[in-house]
């Protein structure tokens, strides 16, 4: 009998045991959800403006996406979201530290989008994965520091082809860091390769009718791959 008895204490233990580490589980899970969500979209959907800045090469700066997307939150959010674009043709991480201060912490925003690795990796500019790496981190260290509430997204573009993609033979290594570096520091990571790739992957022509040099999508690829997927992702859809 007191074997019995013996026996459904332990299991009632470890019942207990079970459901408060479940509960725990939640909670981590909770407070993980609660890192990713875009503090820049809640901001807009509370009806609070918000400067936002991005900040990249020529995927950034000649870019359809931004007016797209000015033109997305103009419609969807009228008079509150006002988009600057501090990119810079032909540029990478090395210009973009030496340039943080003037192209984007004067400008005081609040969001920052943030993409280099698709220059990073070309290899005239002899910037090793361990060199962009720490450009990036002192890029978001010096927007933070004079603005601890600005929100980081760090953006990963799309495949590159033909001759532009000779000289980027490392490209997935530089791309990996920024996923990584994004995970570590918390910051929301914007991935627009996957959908990309199911395009290229389908039909090289059809990749081509959307990035017509093999690197700078025109504004119908934009329109049809990176608008949505930040939309989804930050959710700014209403």
């Amino acid at each position: 009998m007191k074997s019995t008895q013996f026996i459904y204490t332990l299991f009632a233990m470890a019942a207990v045991y079970m459901s408060s580490t479940m509960s725990v589980n939640s909670a981590n899970a909770d407070k993980k959800a609660e890192k990713t969500k875009s503090v820049f979209a809640e901001n807009l959907k509370a009806g609070k403006k918000q400067n936002i800045v991005v900040y990249g090469t020529s995927l950034t700066q000649g870019g359809a996406w931004v007016k797209q997307l000015q033109d997305y939150l103009n419609k969807n959010y009228p008079g509150l979201a006002t988009v600057t674009n501090s990119g810079g043709s032909g540029q990478h991480s090395g210009w973009g530290l030496q340039n943080v201060q003037e192209k984007v912490i004067k400008l005081k925003p609040d969001v920052v989008f943030i993409e280099f690795s698709v220059n990073d990796c070309v290899g005239r500019f002899k910037i090793s994965v361990d060199k962009a790496k720490s450009n990036i981190t002192e890029i978001t260290k010096k927007i933070k520091e004079a603005n601890p509430d600005c929100e980081i997204i760090i953006q990963i573009m799309n495949p590159v082809i033909g001759k532009s993609a000779a000289d980027r033979k490392d490209m997935k290594s530089y791309q990996q860091m920024h996923r990584d570096f994004a995970k570590d520091k918390g910051y929301i990571l914007i991935d627009h390769m996957p959908e990309w790739e199911k395009v290229l992957k389908k039909d090289e022509k059809d990749f081509l009718k959307l990035v017509p040099d093999g690197l700078h999508p025109g504004g119908p690829g934009y329109e049809k791959i990176v608008i949505p997927t930040i939309v989804k992702q930050l959710g700014l859809d209403k």
